[in-house]
């Protein structure tokens, strides 16, 4: 519910361009936060599953702009719950959202300049929009945090992952 103002945008701006960039047209119920997806105008239906990914990104904490990279077919968007590695205990979860987040952002950064990823750490989940093998990549890093790896053992991952693309992108 927090999220619909910017789901709709300032003068319903980003309702308007997410419904342009996929075809399809969005009812949004600002009271209820119930959204309907009408994809009988789309080229390609496949953008409707697309546009569901972009509201629940926006839901998840992105902005606008990093969202709408899943209209593009070769990115994706993963939902991790940290409940799952803290149980339902709040001083834990928030331990670890913190541990994610790091000191002024550190961690978060790190692990999406390093994999290629954005992340959004929003309630009680950690999302990540990216290509297929950076996705992948950054879910494992996040595991390891939440896991309670030290965070050098982390960014020495992640920097040997993105070596490991780099030398494949390259053709080695």
């Amino acid at each position: 519910m927090e999220r619909i103002g910017v789901l709709i945008g300032p003068d319903g701006n980003t309702k308007k361009k997410i419904e342009e960039e996929t075809g399809i047209t969005l009812d949004i119920d600002s009271k209820t936060g119930e959204i309907s997806i009408d994809e009988s105008k789309a080229e390609d239906p496949s953008l409707a599953l697309r546009a569901l990914d972009i509201t629940k990104a926006i839901g998840r904490g992105f902005s606008e702009e990093r969202a709408l990279r899943l209209v593009d077919p070769e990115e994706y968007f993963r939902t991790m719950d940290i409940r799952d590695f803290a149980g339902k205990n709040r001083k834990r979860i928030n331990q670890l959202k913190g541990r994610l987040i790091g000191s002024k952002g550190k961690t978060r950064r790190i692990i999406e300049e390093l994999s290629g990823v954005d992340m959004s750490v929003h309630g009680n989940t950690v999302s990540l929009i990216g290509d297929m093998l950076r996705i992948d990549i950054a879910e494992k890093a996040v595991e390891m945090v939440l896991e309670g790896s030290e965070h050098a053992a982390v960014y020495r991952f992640l920097e040997n992952k993105r070596r490991e693309i780099k030398m494949a992108e390259m053709g080695f």
